[in-house]
């Protein structure tokens, strides 16, 4: 999904409108394959620590001491931040700025850190991954639009940055919900393990009301997007209506009425649908302009 939003960001609203652009098809490629090793290498990473919480929340998907050995599975790890960070110092140096080199080591750290220790504080480790997810986002912004800012092209450029920060936006606020939502349906792993989620601290009724409340945040500023900018672009409207905003109320439904494990595995499948979903309708925007 990270790789497919980055593409969508390149070549579905950048090049179709002609935005004066930083990165090549080989840049592009350099900065999605160092976006995707390290996000790879913190997946690792957090299965290494979640080895005791999934036994007890998804044992099937447990593959630590099983299909690999932990040392093998840290050894992945090291490897894959190692050419994500070269990756990253590659295409930073490609684009002139290699100030933005230092993306990648704060990120690929923050990973290491929101898994051996952030992801067991509430709320801190939802927020913290929420944000990584929108900066693989924003960072195709930054590495595309800042090295080619001129004078002359200032207000272009700006423009399509704040639309890829409306997206990134997005992301984060899709990612922390469905966060919250997956630290209630692995409460009882993460209670064994002697984590301090959310649902832990206030409770499993209590943090899903909390989502409940927040799931409107997002609902009420897309309806309101919706209404001032695309209520003349029938395509768009219809995409937004059937697509992000019908399953967003949906999820509000089923947060009120969630009780098992499996409510809250279906609410944060559906969630993810909205962020793909969300994702695609950049691919709407030659038919919006």
């Amino acid at each position: 999904m990270i790789a497919l939003m980055q593409l969508l960001i390149k070549y579905a609203l950048l090049e179709p409108f002609g935005v004066q652009t930083a990165l090549d098809s080989l840049g592009i490629a350099l900065l999605i394959l160092a976006t995707i090793c390290i996000a790879a290498g913190g997946n690792i990473i957090n299965d290494i620590y979640d080895v005791e919480t999934d036994g007890v929340n998804k044992p099937e998907k447990v593959n630590i001491g099983k299909s690999i050995s932990e040392k093998t599975a840290f050894n992945l790890f090291i490897g894959l931040n190692i050419i994500g960070v070269v990756l990253g110092f590659c295409v930073s140096h490609y684009v002139g700025q290699s100030a933005f080199f230092s993306i990648f080591i704060v990120i690929s750290g923050l990973l290491y850190i929101y898994a051996s220790y952030l992801k067991g504080i509430a709320l801190i480790g939802n927020i913290l991954i929420s944000v990584l997810v929108a900066t693989s986002i924003l960072v195709v912004g930054l590495f595309e639009l800042t090295p080619s800012l001129t004078e002359v092209n200032k207000t272009v450029q700006i423009t399509f940055f704040k639309i890829i920060f409306d997206y990134a936006l997005f992301a984060f606020m899709i990612n922390l919900l469905r966060e919250i939502v997956k630290d209630v349906e692995d409460v009882d792993g993460d209670y064994k393990a002697g984590l301090n989620t959310l649902p832990i601290i206030i409770g499993r009724e209590r943090a899903k009301n909390l989502v409940f409340v927040l799931n409107f945040i997002p609902l009420g500023l897309i309806i309101i997007y919706t209404i001032n900018h695309l209520y003349k672009q029938q395509l768009s409207l219809i995409y937004f209506l059937i697509l992000v905003i019908a399953p967003l109320i949906y999820n509000s439904i089923k947060l009120f009425q969630a009780k098992s494990k499996q409510d809250f595995n279906h609410i944060s499948r559906v969630y993810k649908l909205i962020m793909l979903f969300g994702m695609l309708s950049l691919l709407l925007y030659t038919f919006r302009i």
